[in-house]
C-alpha cells in the first residue's frame, strides 16, 4: 500500500485540513486537538454518502472538555473532498480507510467511531486490529448491508414543529426520510451537517459503492473486551434497531442503548442523551487507557 504523509493548514475556526495520499487517493481530512504525548486519537468515520461535517457537528461538543484527545475527522473515497474515481466497491472503501488509518495513525492505540456506513466500517477496523483499537462506539450502524433483509420499523414522525411545518411545508417535511423529530433546530442541523456533503458527494463513485455495498472484509470479533458503545434509534426506518442486538455478544464490554424519539438522525433528536452516553464512553476509554 502506497501512504505519502500529509500536510496541515489551519481553517479558521482553529481546526486542521489536510490530505493524505492513499494508493493514489487523496483522501481528505480534518484535525481537531493537538498530538503529542499523553493525547488520545479518536478515527471519527461519517455514514454514506454524506461527508465529516455529520461527524464534526455531532461530536465536537462532546470532546469541548477533553482537551487530551485528537479527532480526526475523514472524509471516505467518492464523499466530501475526497474525489477518487477508480473506488467500485466498500472494499476499496476500507482499503483506503485502513491505509489513512497506517498515515496519520502509525502507532500506539486510537478509538474509533462510525457513524451508519461509518458504523460498519469501524467494526472492520476492530476485526481488523483489535489490539491497537481502544475502544468502538456504533451509531445508527449499519449491520445488514442488504436492505431488503434489513429489520426495519415502519417511517413516522413523532414530533412536527407547526411553527416549522408553516415555515418551510407540510410537502417539504412530509419528503423529509430521516428526521423523527421535525424541529427548527433538528431541521437546521440537518441542513448544516448533512445537505453540504450530500452534494459534494461524486454520484458516478457511489453509485458504484452502493452496488457493492457489502464488504468481504471481517466485521465480527471472537471477543473484543475494549470499552464499546452501541447507539440505536427506536424509530430509526433506515438501519433499524433489532439487527444491532446481535452485536452485543461481540463486544462483552458495550453498552448498548435504543432511544425512544430518535431515528437515523439520533444526535439530532435526543442531542442530551446522545453526548452523555457518548461522554460515559470516553470515560470509559480513559479509565481503561490508564488501567
Amino acid at each position: 500500500m502506497s501512504v505519502t504523509p500529509s500536510s496541515l493548514w489551519a481553517d479558521e475556526r482553529g481546526a486542521y485540513v489536510a490530505y493524505v495520499e492513499v494508493d493514489g487517493v487523496q483522501v481528505h481530512y480534518v484535525e481537531h486537538g493537538a498530538a503529542g504525548p499523553g493525547v488520545m486519537t479518536a478515527l471519527l468515520v461519517h455514514g454514506f454518502p454524506v461527508d465529516h461535517r455529520i461527524m464534526v457537528g455531532a461530536f465536537e461538543p462532546v470532546f469541548a472538555d477533553r482537551p487530551d484527545w485528537r479527532r480526526l475527522y475523514v472524509d471516505l473515497p467518492g464523499m466530501g473532498r475526497t474525489t477518487a474515481p477508480d473506488i467500485a466497491s466498500t472494499d476499496d472503501v476500507f482499503r483506503i480507510l485502513l491505509g489513512t488509518v497506517e498515515a496519520l495513525v502509525p502507532e500506539g492505540p486510537y478509538a474509533v467511531v462510525g457513524q451508519s456506513y461509518g458504523g460498519y466500517l469501524a467494526r472492520g477496523l476492530v476485526a481488523a486490529d483489535p489490539e491497537r483499537v481502544a475502544g468502538m462506539a456504533a451509531v445508527v450502524t449499519v449491520v445488514e448491508a442488504r436492505h431488503e433483509l434489513r429489520t426495519l420499523p415502519e417511517r413516522q414522525v413523532l414530533v412536527r414543529d407547526p411553527t416549522l411545518a408553516e415555515r418551510v411545508g407540510v410537502e417539504t417535511l412530509e419528503a423529509e426520510e430521516i428526521l423523527v423529530v421535525q424541529t427548527d433546530e433538528s431541521w437546521r442541523r440537518m441542513r448544516e451537517d448533512v445537505d453540504p456533503g450530500l452534494a459534494a458527494a461524486d454520484p458516478v463513485v457511489t453509485a458504484r459503492i452502493e452496488a457493492s455495498y457489502g464488504g468481504t472484509f471481517p466485521v465480527e470479533t471472537a471477543s473484543f473486551e475494549k470499552p464499546a458503545l452501541i447507539l440505536v434509534g427506536r424509530q430509526d426506518s433506515v438501519t433499524g434497531y433489532r439487527d444491532a442486538w446481535e452485536l452485543v455478544e461481540q463486544y462483552p464490554r458495550a453498552t448498548f442503548a435504543v432511544l425512544d424519539r430518535a431515528g437515523h438522525g439520533l444526535d439530532l433528536e435526543q442531542r442530551g442523551l446522545f453526548e452523555a452516553l457518548v461522554g460515559e464512553w470516553l470515560d470509559r476509554v480513559e479509565e481503561a487507557r490508564s488501567a
